[in-house]
């Protein structure tokens, strides 16, 4: 691990020039985006959607219904995040563009990708498939980026005497990603994996309904349930709906995502074993069943061994520069095959925005300005206290038995259930509605960043603190040349995923409904929000790009360079 003073270098200069691949990210966007308000043009006049009874007697079913959705959304989002990270980190002309795609798609909001995801559907599926679809779909854009920025951070920090044994033993792609990749990323994955969980719970209510002017489309679950129960103003409906929420997430938790966290410390990074190892009383009862271990050898094991032996039969030994360039060539090809349609699709956006006036786009200005001074404020609040909390999880087991389960369950209740009851609590103090949608990216978006501190965390080798031990460093001294060091790359991708989804989250948090009334505030995120509900196509593509812009320019000149630094500087050897 290199030297910790450098944690504190970062201080350097940040400028660099833009490249080829911004501008083709950047229009590609534009060309989707347009191509979604265009679809929303093409919206039935009026849908109506299912009936949503209060009733706790129906949650049950809302339960299973939503909890499904998520379901379908994360199995997207690994399969997503396995192919477009392990091609970001492996090539690197294709990564110029595809970590900037990345992070500007987790920021686009939800409301943008709305239209051209359900228009789509609906024109080749039917109304209730195609709803499903979308609903599944727009949750998948809630999970899967953190997943992605997660295995690519994994990938591109593997230390390289691991790297060069694999080279050595000639592994094959397959049995690379087998023994060593995936192994080496299963703790980061799986916090992550939860924290996506508590983003698809975020949005839930977004993906189940959404309403562009007379336009209605909705779909009974857990999110419907308490949209429906915010716009009646009826706090004992929300109460159900909160609680039916946490425990399917105590469910969850207790069933699924303890048992995988104690299954993954087998792959921290160690030479020794932890003192405290995490527990799971189901992984365990699992472990000592005769029964379960007979249907698992039996079901799983021997396809596995076959698709084991297949794969690796299959795929070549050396996959390396003849990959690439294969991969080069495909890249220009498809490059060359979208050209055409990029560029008339660009046109015919920026005709759209001719109809956008100069004191909107004045608006639009102020507006971008004002949400920066919110994230920044967000995520300034979220690093002061996870970082230590985080660490303290992550490095005490008994602690994280009881705290890990809390965490879970606050992390994955809708902060967009809770706001209306938070709105009114926050509107006579000081700041009111700026106070409250600050809260509100805050609640939205600070997880991402535990989750990854609490990877890092536990992902620090015993050995290490063993050593920090023997050689009695203080509690200063400990943090700077140990955990800071350590925490650098999860940190960075937490935040990245952390103000993404601040960016996202303020067309909830500058614009809300409650009770029949609408509350505002000045941001882009209350631009975009109410675009969308009024069918203002052309502002809704002008603010969604602006958005956009700027946050492809933070990315560029921070991010990115925050990014290379703990891949070359921090990485664990």
């Amino acid at each position: 691990m290199s030297h910790p003073s450098r944690l504190f270098r970062i201080a350097q200069p940040l400028l660099r020039p833009p490249t080829w691949g911004d501008a083709v990210v950047f229009m590609s966007l534009a060309a989707l985006i347009y191509l979604g308000v265009h679809l929303g043009l093409s919206a039935p006049p009026a849908i109506k959607g299912p009936e949503i009874s209060l009733s706790p007697g129906h949650l049950l079913y809302y339960a299973g219904l939503s909890t499904g959705r998520m379901a379908a959304a994360y199995l997207l989002s690994v399969i997503f995040s396995l192919i477009y990270g392990t091609f970001a980190a492996n090539h690197r002309g294709a990564e110029k563009i595809l970590i900037p795609l990345l992070d500007a798609l987790q920021t686009i909001p939800i409301l943008s990708f709305l239209p051209v995801v359900l228009l789509s559907f609906i024109a080749i599926f039917p109304l209730r498939l195609a709803l499903e679809l979308s609903s599944i779909f727009l949750i998948f854009t809630s999970q899967t980026w953190n997943l992605t920025f997660a295995w690519y951070q994994s990938l591109t920090t593997i230390p390289r005497n691991l790297t060069q044994a694999s080279t050595m033993f000639h592994f094959n792609p397959w049995l690379r990603f087998r023994t060593l990749e995936l192994p080496f990323a299963a703790i980061s994955l799986i916090w992550n994996s939860m924290a996506s969980w508590a983003g698809g719970w975020f949005f839930l209510m977004a993906a189940e309904i959404f309403s562009a002017g007379e336009r209605n489309f909705r779909l009974p679950g857990l999110g419907m349930y308490l949209q429906e129960a915010a716009n009646q103003g009826d706090l004992k409906a929300i109460a159900w709906g909160v609680g039916a929420l946490v425990l399917t997430i105590v469910i969850l938790d207790q069933l699924i995502w303890r048992p995988l966290l104690a299954w993954s410390d087998r792959f921290k990074f160690q030479l020794s074993e932890s003192e405290t190892p995490p527990t799971s009383w189901f992984y365990d009862a699992l472990r000592s069943s005769r029964l379960i271990r007979g249907v698992t050898h039996a079901l799983g094991h021997r396809p596995w061994v076959y698709l084991d032996e297949w794969l690796t039969s299959r795929l070549p030994k050396a996959a390396g520069e003849r990959r690439g360039q294969r991969f080069t060539w495909l890249w220009y090809t498809l490059g060359l095959t979208v050209a055409l349609v990029l560029a008339y699709e660009v046109y015919q956006a920026g005709l759209m925005l001719w109809a956008v006036s100069f004191k909107q786009w004045g608006a639009l200005g102020l507006g971008i300005l004002t949400t920066l001074v919110r994230v920044a404020a967000a995520l300034a609040i979220a690093l002061a206290w996870t970082l230590p909390v985080g660490v303290a999880i992550g490095t005490n087991q008994r602690l994280a038995a009881w705290l890990q389960p809390v965490v879970q369950i606050t992390a994955s209740i809708p902060a967009t259930a809770l706001f209306p009851v938070l709105l009114l609590m926050l509107l006579g103090l000081p700041g009111g509605l700026n106070l409250a949608a600050i809260l509100l990216m805050l609640l939205g978006t600070q997880w991402y960043l535990l989750f990854n501190i609490i990877a890092g965390a536990s992902a620090i080798p015993q050995d290490l603190h063993d050593t920090a031990t023997l050689l009695q460093l203080g509690r200063w001294e400990r943090w700077r040349t140990l955990i800071l060091p350590a925490l650098f790359p999860y940190a960075i991708t937490g935040a990245i995923t952390a103000a993404g989804g601040a960016w996202n989250a303020s067309i909830v948090a500058e614009y809300t409904q409650f009770g029949g009334q609408t509350f505002k505030t000045i941001g882009i995120g209350s631009a975009i929000a109410q675009s969308a509900a009024a069918g203002d196509y052309p502002l809704l593509l002008a603010a969604t790009l602006t958005m956009l812009l700027t946050v492809g320019t933070i990315n560029r000149l921070v991010w990115q360079r925050l990014y290379r630094m703990a891949e070359s500087r921090y990485r664990m050897e």
